[in-house]
């Protein structure tokens, strides 16, 4: 079994497996340091599949992302200058090992690898795009909504994707926020009872320990008027292997519990990630996900189609297509509203309604999200409605009698 899931045919050319790895330099891994020979032995030795293990042996160095990629001039530079002094990086050996080797534009790099186009600011970027301080109404609190709040719970990720809305303060150093510090937020929610739903995220929520994890979602589960708890996570496409027996029997006392995660290209939907997903849905655990749209990876109706037919088959709600934040140093991943808007009307009729998302656009400085169609209403008069069908047919829709 590889790191990747089976890397053969035409999608797989490239791809980087345990097993490949742990040949070491016989598979062309020449030149290894002890600390990757150590990698090595750990995949060797089975390791590869605990979450602990990849958590403990995330790529968090130049050095280590050499070993595994042909890094281009513009990926090396980006990746020395995030770690003097950008957004740091960091992947587990299992969202690394499903990455090419050799081509750059591969849609797993282009999400974890950092490049020097980051050091770009363009009119519209923002370090807290979403207003996320200015909302703050309690330590590690975020309240934009009337009936909703947002608890960051760490600031760790299995992996730094590099378009993280919260770049600002993901990998900090400070890992999960400790029960004590997080007890004034509690202390808001019990005193808002207007509030009926919270999002935990970071971070993600899901890189921490069973035992915290249950500690705070028992925390939240103690307030009566909390209907919904939301656990924001990429670890089913990131760290699939986090998703074990333990933590779904661990968390099913708790439920409704809703899975929010992140799967952005058909790639990162591996037999190990089915699985992951399967055990949470078996659990009793509703899995919406939501994808970003970004620039050279996703931006096409059919890679999205792709995505969203096989996150259907595996019992997840694509729910929404998100318009990029504009965090500062992204603007190389963004793509145009009109692509999303395209996008959005090219999908509309090909897919069932089950499969398709909302596409939103979460407006800079915390306003909201807003949703966006495509734009099928030719004209309107009195009493009729002209509309344009995913077809390209204009039909007209007429009013009743007044």
């Amino acid at each position: 079994m590889t790191l990747a899931g089976d890397p053969g045919g035409a999608e797989g050319a490239g791809l980087v497996s345990a097993e490949r790895l742990a040949r070491g330099p016989a598979a062309g891994v020449s030149g290894v340091s002890g600390e990757i020979r150590s990698k090595i032995k750990g995949i060797r030795a089975g390791h590869k599949r605990t979450w602990q293990w990849q958590m403990q042996n995330a790529v968090t160095t130049l050095e280590q992302l050499e070993e595994i990629l042909e890094l281009t001039p513009e990926e090396r530079s980006g990746a020395e200058r995030a770690l003097a002094e950008g957004f740091s990086m960091r992947m587990t050996p299992y969202y690394i090992g499903l990455a090419s080797k050799t081509d750059a534009s591969c849609p797993i790099r282009r999400q974890a690898v950092p490049v020097s186009a980051e050091a770009n600011e363009v009119p519209g970027d923002l370090t807290d795009p979403l207003g996320e301080v200015h909302h703050e109404v309690a330590p590690h609190l975020v309240q934009r909504y009337p009936d909703r709040c947002l608890l960051l719970a760490t600031d760790r990720c299995a992996v730094y994707c590099r378009f993280c809305t919260r770049s600002r303060m993901v990998g900090e150093g400070g890992g999960a926020v400790s029960m004590a510090a997080l007890a004034p937020a509690f202390a808001y929610l019990r005193a808002h009872p207007e509030v009926r739903d919270v999002i935990v995220s970071g971070g993600d929520p899901l890189a921490m320990g069973t035992d915290r994890i249950v500690r705070l979602v028992a925390e939240l589960r103690s307030i009566d008027s909390l209907d919904t708890i939301r656990l924001a996570t990429r670890v089913p496409v990131t760290l699939p292997q986090r998703i074990t027996p333990e933590l779904v029997r661990a968390l099913r006392p708790h439920h409704p519990l809703w899975i929010m995660t992140h799967f952005n290209h058909p790639r990162e939907l591996t037999p190990e990630a089915q699985v992951a997903l399967r055990r949470l849905a078996d659990g009793g655990f509703p899995v919406m996900n939501q994808t970003v749209l970004l620039r050279g990876i996703n931006d096409n109706s059919g890679t999205l189609e792709t995505l969203f037919r096989g996150l259907v088959r595996a019992r997840v709600r694509p729910y929404y297509l998100l318009q990029m934040d504009p965090v500062r140093g992204t603007s190389h991943m963004r793509t145009p509203l009109a692509t999303g808007l395209r996008i959005a009307g090219e999908l509309q009729g090909r897919l069932t309604g089950i499969a398709l998302p909302k596409f939103i656009v979460d407006t800079p400085g915390g306003k909201g999200k807003v949703p966006l169609v495509a734009e099928n209403i030719v004209r309107r008069g009195e009493g009729v409605t002209t509309l344009r069908t995913f077809r390209g047919e204009e039909v007209d829709y007429l009013d009743p009698p007044a």
